[in-house]
């Protein structure tokens, strides 16, 4: 605010030199109160390359075929204490339909290609009526498992694909009760009962047949040893579509190595340790013959 008060007698004004340099020392202040300023702002060289090891430097976003982008997931988050890694999910809460109606609601996205070269064999996905689950969840589970790394599609002398219910395929990955897929899976001549119960899953005659069961609570010496649910989905897949393409089942190699994917995780590990891949390091993983 500017004063109306009027200099006091007998006090003089400075000589305009004094004025000058005081006005020069304040540019002076002034200019580097920017420079330092943009200084502050300005990244250290080279910021915009440094990544941390074993990662890559950014690019553009890996885009998931839209036709198979999956939906909000509805698998509770463990709860954890605050700053802590979020535990892995090794089993889902709650009860799992036994029964349910024996018919099926499918997966209607089309999916883009997987692998580079080779044979191209067509898939659909469905989820039994009454199994409380989402045939669009399903269908991106089963995505996950085909598209690898680590998949059939690898070798490169496979590429499957996606397809609606309407469409020519080659087979169909069925999520079912427990009792629906016992049924299928015995009018095939599979047996999956383990204690009188329908345990395992199985491949029949253009049919994955994925246990609901196993699905959603693993089985008990995969959870003892803390292995993620997600990785046991991942197997179940991988291992029924092996049997789908014509593989066989196999044994461990030897103890403490991984397991093969065609090796009956579900029932033993015989002292390998889990592995949902029937690829690894780029090259085909396999065990003895059962």
């Amino acid at each position: 605010m500017l004063s109306s008060r009027r200099p006091r007698a007998g006090r003089s004004r400075p000589p305009l030199r004094h004025w000058r340099s005081a006005l020069v020392a304040c540019a002076l202040l002034t200019a580097a109160g920017v420079g330092i300023g943009v200084a502050v702002r300005l990244p250290s060289a080279g910021a915009e390359t440094r990544v941390a090891e074993g990662s890559v430097a950014p690019s553009a976003p890996t885009r998931v075929p839209p036709a198979l982008v999956p939906s909000p997931t509805v698998v509770p988050s463990p709860t954890v204490a605050s700053g802590s890694l979020a535990a892995p999910v090794l089993t889902l809460p709650g009860p799992t339909p036994t029964k349910g109606r024996g018919s099926f609601g499918y997966d209607e996205r089309v999916g883009g290609v997987l692998g580079r070269s080779g044979t191209l064999v067509r898939y659909r996905v469905a989820v039994e009526h009454g199994a409380g689950e989402d045939a669009g969840d399903f269908g991106a589970a089963v995505h996950r498992a085909l598209v690898g790394p680590g998949s059939w599609v690898d070798g490169g002398r496979l590429r499957l694909q996606q397809v609606g219910s309407g469409s020519r395929h080659d087979f169909t990955v069925y999520l079912a009760t427990r009792e629906t897929a016992g049924r299928i899976c015995g009018a095939g001549g599979i047996n999956i009962r383990v204690g009188g119960v329908p345990y395992t899953s199985c491949r029949v005659s253009g049919k994955v047949v994925i246990n609901l069961d196993r699905w959603r609570t693993s089985v008990r010496h995969l959870v003892a040893a803390r292995v993620p649910l997600d990785t046991y989905r991942l197997y179940v897949v991988n291992h029924e579509v092996g049997h789908q393409l014509g593989h066989r089942h196999e044994s461990c190699p030897g103890a403490g190595r991984a397991a093969p994917v065609m090796q009956q995780q579900t029932l033993f590990l015989d002292g390998c340790r889990p592995n949902p891949w029937p690829y690894l390091g780029g090259k085909r993983y396999s065990g003895p013959a059962r």
